[in-house]
């Protein structure tokens, strides 16, 4: 009868009782009959509203008429279900409770659970059933449905007990004690009007678990009373009562969302860190770790948003390391640690990782900032090489190898003519010379004693024409415009720099951040992530101004800090933000303990106010705000604002010594190689002249 886990839907019904056995040989006792009516009532809530659902029955005993009607007449209707003695599953060791406790409440996927719980048998059968619930992870499935069934003393201790801790719908079906003559002690003073004060009775009292009422706090409240042999036909066990059924199937069945709707002024414990502009805080003392006085940023106006449409209060910590959290041996440090423990309800600006899934929930809150690079400004390229710059260097190389190939040429033709007809030849120095200055646009007389040498200086001078006018305008150019060094945009730029450094703030090393870097297979981020520095935003922007230094941060983050300290009025700054960065979160949002009953709730209003529009315009306008109260408030350095003048080319351009210095350096060497080339004839001639020696007498 009872089969898979596989179930889509769980229902727990937990069926906490204590009968004593009241005896009739002849006829049906009060008590067996009550039981067969709990039986009655479950059975037809399985039928007509949870066919289908994954269905778990927990049991202390077997000896039991609860237990034996639910499963008597839940077997009619019901597709496949579970039954667990807790006793027995808790008497296991360890690896067989976990490997018996496996899916027990069903799939990650099952979306409606139900669990039945009997309990008849002795005053601890409470204990070790919610026990058991507990270890088989009750408190992660808010959703689930429990309806408990057992006596009057336990109606508190049971629906407020620590395993239900996040329960949404839970009920309590309340029979009186046949053992008991007294009205059993209960704190509530609501719940001592309630309880009834005969001695045996065969009323069924009906209790909810309300998570919020009682101030925000959970409680709970009188539902229904019902009288078996005033509703039911004994012999038939007919349900006669509509109205009992139909109130159970509201409070149990359906999904009832009121409760959530408003929760009544709870106070929610929200732990965050510093990063505009998604939170930002003001201590209010010295000590890490404390309340902190909340200034405008994204996550404040969401949180103040939601708890106004779900009328909560929150008190906002902060993290005492300031970590987002890392995983060391299945436990997490930082924000997620606190969730994990359930510290505290939610926290703020958090990524998705697998581990973090396991223990906690994730929203979804905004897209993940970008990974950007920040370097100086391009600047102008060095002015002595001006000359050079109008071509590449392979096509240098190249005009090299035609002067020098188109004068080897002519001297061979000019050879072989000579060696032929017996004329003038020609030295390789004059069709060396002539080649470079026909370049030059200013040749020499034509060296060529035959026609084929004059073909050949006459396509040399078309090319020269070509070359020379290439060379004159793409020079004219560079002039007016000068050329700038390339932007450093990738992690690839980086490395490709030579000699370069970079580094990241402390927080960078913690979290999703640090997961990243140090488990990417890509040999780039490897590099990037054994040569990072640590160091403080402002510490690392004097490096950047210094020099061979980039900074590595999140888009939104730098941007808000350079516009608001490090540019003028005119919107110049000496800092230049990579335009092609790199995600490496997928997202970022809020993490919540696990099995917050709040938890639909929250994802059903961020979604909205993201497809809204609300989010992106909220970050628009924090970062605006944020930028005139900065610049408003502190003194802009004039210097680190407009960085170089030198490096400024917009406006008129005039040449200058600047601009055409590459000249007269080309002209200082000139003189320099002939000067050398002077030294080196005059001791050549040294050595080759004979010796002129005074005569003897």
């Amino acid at each position: 009868m009872m089969a898979s886990l596989g179930h889509r839907l769980v229902v727990l019904a937990a069926t906490v009782m204590t009968i004593s056995s009241v005896a009739s040989q002849d006829m049906v006792g009060p008590v067996e009959q009550v039981g067969v009516d709990v039986g009655v009532m479950v059975g037809q809530v399985v039928e007509h509203h949870l066919t289908g659902c994954h269905l778990v029955l927990i049991t202390t005993t077997q000896h039991s008429h609860v237990f034996s009607s639910i499963i008597r007449h839940m077997g009619v209707s019901m597709e496949a279900g579970v039954v667990v003695e807790a006793g027995w599953v808790l008497s296991q060791d360890q690896v067989a409770q976990d490997h018996l406790l496996q899916r027990l409440l069903g799939e990650v996927k099952t979306t409606c659970r139900a669990l039945i719980l009997d309990l008849t048998t002795n005053n601890r059968s409470a204990d070790i059933a919610l026990r058991l619930a507990e270890v088989a992870g009750l408190w992660k499935t808010p959703e689930t449905r429990v309806v408990v069934v057992g006596g009057m003393a336990g109606v508190k201790d049971v629906l407020l007990h620590h395993s239900l801790r996040n329960t949404v719908h839970g009920l309590y079906l309340a029979l009186h004690d046949l053992t008991l003559h007294t009205p059993p002690r209960i704190g509530s003073s609501r719940l001592r009007k309630a309880l009834p004060r005969e001695g045996v009775s065969e009323r069924v009292w009906v209790y909810r678990r309300c998570l919020y009422c009682n101030n925000g706090e959970a409680d709970v409240q009188y539902f229904y009373q019902w009288n078996s042999t005033s509703f039911y036909h004994l012999s038939g066990f007919l349900l006669n009562e509509p109205r009992l059924n139909d109130a159970i199937i509201q409070e149990v069945v359906s999904l009832h969302p009121e409760p959530l709707q408003n929760m009544m002024g709870q106070k929610l414990r929200v732990v965050t860190l510093p990063l505009f502009p998604y939170m930002d805080y003001s201590r209010i003392n010295d000590e890490p770790g404390n309340m902190v006085a909340p200034k405008d940023s994204l996550d404040v106006r969401l949180i103040s948003t939601f708890a106004a449409v779900f009328n909560f209060t929150y008190e906002v910590i902060e993290e005492p390391n300031r970590s987002f959290g890392n995983e060391n041996g299945g436990n997490f440090t930082g924000m997620i640690g606190q969730l994990q423990r359930e510290e505290s309800d939610f926290c703020t600006i958090v990524a998705p990782t697998p581990g973090r899934l396991k223990v906690t929930e994730f929203i979804r809150g905004y897209p993940a900032d970008m990974l950007v690079v920040t370097s100086l400004k391009p600047t102008l390229l060095p002015a002595h090489l001006s000359l050079v710059r109008p071509f590449a260097r392979n096509l240098w190389f190249a005009l090299l190898a035609s002067v020098v190939t188109w004068g080897l040429i002519m001297w061979g033709l000019q050879r072989t003519w000579r060696w032929v007809t017996g004329g003038r030849g020609l030295r390789f120095s004059t069709a060396l010379l002539y080649g470079w200055g026909a370049l030059l646009e200013q040749p020499p007389v034509n060296p060529s004693v035959n026609d084929s040498g004059r073909l050949l200086v006459g396509w040399w001078l078309v090319f020269c024409l070509i070359i020379t006018t290439g060379f004159r305008s793409s020079l004219i150019a560079h002039l007016t415009v000068q050329g700038k060094s390339s932007t450093l945009d990738s992690f690839q730029d980086l490395l490709g720099q030579g000699n370069w450094r970079w580094g990241s703030e402390p927080w960078f090393f913690n979290g999703a951040a640090l997961e990243y870097f140090s488990k990417h297979t890509d040999p780039v981020v490897q590099q990037i992530y054994k040569g990072m520095e640590v160091l403080v935003v402002k510490e690392a922007l004097r490096n950047v101004l210094a020099g061979g230094f980039s900074f590595i941060t999140v888009q939104n983050y730098i941007t808000v800090i350079i516009t608001s300290m490090y540019t003028d009025a005119n919107g110049e700054t000496p800092f230049y933000i990579s335009n092609k960065g790199r995600y490496i979160l997928a997202c970022f949002g809020w993490g919540l303990r696990k099995g917050a009953p709040f938890y639909q709730r929250f994802v059903q209003l961020m979604s909205r106010l993201e497809d809204a529009g609300i989010i992106q315009h909220w970050t628009n306008d924090v970062i605006a705000r944020r930028v005139r109260e900065n610049r408003a408030a502190a003194t802009l350095d004039p210097q680190a604002a407009k960085g170089d003048p030198t490096q400024d080319d917009n406006g008129e351009v005039v040449l200058g010594l600047n601009h055409l210095q590459g000249a007269f350096f080309l002209l200082f060497l000139g003189c320099i190689i002939a000067l050398l080339m002077l030294l080196g004839e005059n001791f050549i001639h040294s050595l080759s002249s004979p010796k002129q020696h005074p005569s003897r007498s």
